[in-house]
């Protein structure tokens, strides 16, 4: 048996009357985001995992026992692994009886199997109280207090106390639950599923941020190299880099900036007031061009004659055998 010790502070009080511990079976990024996210609203959170010595990177606080002493210590389980991997659960038929289990799974395809898994899980452990719930919830959403995601769980299953109390957890973490009714929801539910990179506004916030506060730096950092006394104190290949090569990089990121900003705005008509569009995307249209005319010139065939210019490369209209054999006449002329 495995304790991390914790010193997280509860964001949220557990209901009084309510379950306490919530046991978890699966070490992955979801059952690590679920039980981390638990943790701040002050629930006991005890994984099930079949190597509890070898579990590693678990929120602080959490407790790692093996599938069936985790399940003795919690009436309700939330089964955070692949449909694959259910075998282990024909051993657990007697501790998971009349417990809460909880699917948060989801397929890789629709109606990859004929039954849901939440129907199969019923099928396989006919004693415990099947909820389908949290997979329309992704690990990053959890991790981040599910601030720029969607915050409702679905939840379906033929008990009703049961699916009262995953509600009641889901309303402590800070999600708004929807009942859909009876397990044969559960079909519509998985095939709702999200996925993490269907949200774009989860990572197009975070990207917009990021871009400015970079694109911002090296602004500042362009602005206090050219001034003089700081311009003299360092050598040219040392300017030229700040000045060319970062200079090319804020260009970048601030341009990035914009048009995360924008994002598909300019599909909107009514973002073209008076028929002009605005102003984010005037400002667009001149490093857009610089960056396109620095790809091309950034490509090898020109880049390589462009250095050889600078270095001081003239190109010859006569050949070197003619040159040659002009020096001569006029060496042969001034001899004479």
């Amino acid at each position: 048996m495995e304790t991390h010790s914790s010193n997280l502070i509860p964001l949220c009080k557990v209901p009084s009357g309510k379950c306490d511990t919530v046991c978890i079976f699966g070490t992955g990024d979801f059952g690590r985001s679920l039980a981390f996210k638990m943790l701040q609203c002050g629930y006991a959170v005890v994984f099930g995992s079949r190597a509890p010595q070898a579990s590693g990177l678990l929120p602080k606080g959490a407790e790692v026992l093996t599938h069936r002493e985790a399940a003795k210590r919690s009436p309700i389980v939330f089964l955070a692994v692949h449909r694959e991997h259910y075998s282990f659960l024909n051993d657990l038929t007697d501790v998971l009886e009349e417990k809460v289990l909880v699917d948060v799974s989801n397929n890789l395809k629709w109606n990859q199997y004929p039954e849901t898994n939440a129907e199969y899980l019923a099928q396989l452990v006919p004693g415990a109280k099947v909820i389908k719930a949290f997979n329309t919830v992704s690990a990053w959403a959890l991790q981040s207090g599910t601030l720029d995601a969607s915050k409702q769980v679905f939840v379906c299953g033929d008990d009703s106390t049961s699916k009262q109390m995953v509600m009641d957890i889901s309303r402590s973490l800070g999600l708004s639950p929807l009942d859909q009714g009876s397990l044969l929801a559960a079909r519509e539910i998985q095939n709702n599923k999200t996925s993490p990179f269907e949200i774009v506004s989860a990572w197009r916030s975070d990207s917009y941020i990021a871009l400015g506060i970079l694109g911002f730096f090296f602004y500042v950092l362009l602005g206090i190299t050219s001034l003089p006394s700081v311009s003299n104190a360092v050598n040219w290949r040392e300017f030229r880099f700040v000045q060319s090569k970062l200079g090319y990089l804020t260009l970048v990121l601030c341009t990035g900036h914009a048009l995360i900003f924008g994002w598909n705005k300019f599909l909107n008509a009514s973002q073209y007031k008076w028929y002009l569009p605005p102003p984010y995307m005037i400002s667009l249209v001149i490093p857009c061009i610089v960056l396109a005319f620095k790809l091309i010139l950034i490509t090898p065939c020109l880049d390589r004659t462009i250095t050889r210019i600078r270095q001081g490369w003239e190109r010859s209209s006569k050949s070197p055998k003619m040159a040659q054999h002009e020096n001569g006449e006029t060496e042969m002329k001034a001899m004479v």
